[in-house]
């Protein structure tokens, strides 16, 4: 979702149309499901857009997923391609520092089975996320393995529509909501804990820990 919302640098940017192959946001939330085993389930509409630069168009057919930097097989993956790894789905509620918080249904696959087909190098620590917008963030590879994160394409069993983060959205599980980067377009494996994204660079905790 990137966050926090303090601070708009690209508010007098023109954002971008959102494809009209895609329904609508209205359309999809009357499809969206409302419970999941038991659990009452809010809105995807209840996620709010405080990206920087506002939502993105990604076309689908020209999409790559880049997996690189210290790695043994750089990856390249076409959309479709990743959608073929196996599928996991879960609940977890995204936490935004200025207050509200959705509790969602997340599907996608494991990060940890993408990262483990690029073939990081032994001393890789860190793992370094880049959206269609320019932002970027990161996540320790022990947290994104030890906590089976996901690389989400579907909220409450719709898919992520472009205002939501399509083609991908990292669900950083106990994470404040600036970890949870959309549109994402490149992973890069690293060594280096001390890297700082977007918001992490302004100031904001590089751990994101969410304490509740």
């Amino acid at each position: 979702m990137h966050e926090p919302g303090a601070e708009e640098p690209f508010k007098d940017l023109p954002r971008p149309e959102v494809s009209p192959e895609f329904p609508s946001t209205k359309e999809l939330a009357k499809v969206e499901v409302k419970e999941y085993e038991g659990e009452r389930l809010d809105s995807f509409r209840d996620i709010r857009d405080l990206s920087i630069k506002g939502p993105q168009d990604v076309d689908r057919a020209s999409y790559r997923l880049v997996v690189t930097g210290m790695v043994d097989n750089r990856l390249e993956l076409p959309y479709d391609d990743v959608l073929k790894y196996p599928s996991y789905s879960k609940v977890v509620t995204l936490y935004c520092v200025t207050g509200w918080d959705a509790t969602i249904l997340w599907e996608g696959i494991l990060l940890e089975d993408l990262i483990a087909d690029a073939k990081p190098r032994p001393d890789v620590n860190t793992v370094i996320f880049t959206a269609a917008d320019g932002y970027t963030t990161s996540l320790p590879l022990d947290y994104i393995r030890d906590n089976d994160i996901l690389l989400a394409y579907k909220v409450n069993n719709v898919t992520l529509p472009p205002d939501k983060g399509f083609p991908f959205e990292v669900v950083a599980e106990s994470k404040w909501g600036y970890k949870w980067i959309k549109w994402v377009t490149k992973i890069e494996l690293s060594n280096d804990p001390t890297y700082e994204g977007y918001w992490e660079s302004r100031g904001y905790p590089n751990d994101a820990a969410v304490e509740r």
